[in-house]
């Protein structure tokens, strides 16, 4: 059996039904500086978050008429054009599973955000393939919460960091100061081989696309490029490790990544590119390298967001966040930060 969501009820029930229409949805204020994914997900109650991803990315999604990314910002008054969803019944029952609740590691909370130590391995969101993530779990956690929402993104396999503005306020402020670069983000990379010291800058533009089955990839273009996207990254060495011959492996640096652009994948790509990939990274490394590690105890990708500096969207004063390394990634380092 099928489910079809949007459209004319009463079409739907005719004896000959004509094709169900698409609806349009205005944008409220309550929902003005929400990415375009967070509000369909909100309005479209039951659907699967693989399904309003994969419509979003299709197209049949549009913002004001056009085409729009899943991380476009919607504004009061604007129209969001959504078509008629057609779910078969084990979707819909899918959809009405709730995420397990969780709690996360706090790093600091009050009644304007939460900023919590995210594991690797979990996604701060559901969709792509991904039933639930951090967000979906801390509301299942948080029931009285009047307001949770993710201010920012991290990739499902880098740990670290994360805010969640308890307030639209604090949403909305937060978010202003991701998208004007205010904001201090600093990562703790593990890379093979030897960065050199005096590679402080990486500056090349990267240009993001989609594989046949719908997965994201990003690779290094040129300026000329008409998709190309400025990506700009800091690079310090915070340690080094000689080669270990006798266990097969390369040496390796520990290096102080800050990003002042939020490109997807940024710093996975502009490290490789530099011929020195992040150490278990299973889309951009070294693969046969990330087998040999993976044998010497590392099973995931050695990105950890450690540091994130702040204006608090309340007061105003400058806040600082330390995540330490987690031990799985800590034991691979001389020292841990």
């Amino acid at each position: 059996m099928t489910h079809i969501i949007g459209g004319n009820p009463a079409t739907h029930r005719a004896a000959h039904p004509s094709p169900p229409a698409a609806r349009l949805i205005a944008v409220d204020a309550e929902s003005a500086g929400q990415r375009l994914d967070n509000f369909l997900l909100r309005q479209l109650k039951g659907v699967p978050k693989t399904h309003v991803y994969r419509i979003i990315r299709s197209g049949e999604v549009r913002l004001n008429k056009g085409r729009a990314s899943a991380d476009a910002r919607v504004s009061a008054g604007d129209q969001v054009r959504v078509p008629p969803l057609r779910l078969p019944e084990r979707a819909v029952a899918a959809a009405g599973r709730a995420a397990p609740a969780r709690e996360f590691p706090v790093l600091l909370e009050d009644e304007h955000l939460l900023a919590i130590d995210k594991p690797a391995g979990t996604a701060v969101h559901g969709g792509s393939g991904v039933d639930f993530g951090v967000i979906e779990q801390l509301r299942q956690a948080r029931p009285q919460a009047r307001f949770l929402e993710l201010v920012h993104r991290l990739d499902r396999e880098t740990s670290g960091i994360l805010l969640v503005a308890k307030r639209r306020s604090a949403l909305t402020r937060l978010q202003e100061q991701f998208r004007q670069r205010e904001t201090g983000k600093t990562y703790l990379a593990l890379v093979s081989g030897q960065w050199p010291a005096r590679k402080k800058l990486i500056d090349v533009p990267l240009h993001k696309y989609l594989q046949p089955d719908g997965e994201r990839r990003v690779r290094v273009t040129t300026a000329e490029d008409p998709d190309a996207m400025r990506a700009i990254t800091l690079v310090k060495v915070r340690s080094s490790q000689p080669a270990r011959p006798q266990e097969g492996l390369p040496a390796f640096t520990l290096l102080e990544v800050t990003i002042k652009t939020g490109r997807t994948h940024q710093i996975r790509v502009h490290l490789a590119s530099q011929g020195h990939p992040i150490a278990g990274d299973e889309k951009y490394g070294d693969f046969d390298l990330n087998r040999r590690l993976q044998r010497q105890g590392l099973k995931r990708m050695f990105l950890h967001a450690w540091r994130l500096q702040f204006d608090h969207p309340a007061t105003g004063e400058r806040t600082e966040l330390l995540a330490p390394l987690p031990p799985d990634l800590a034991c691979f380092v001389p020292t841990e930060p």
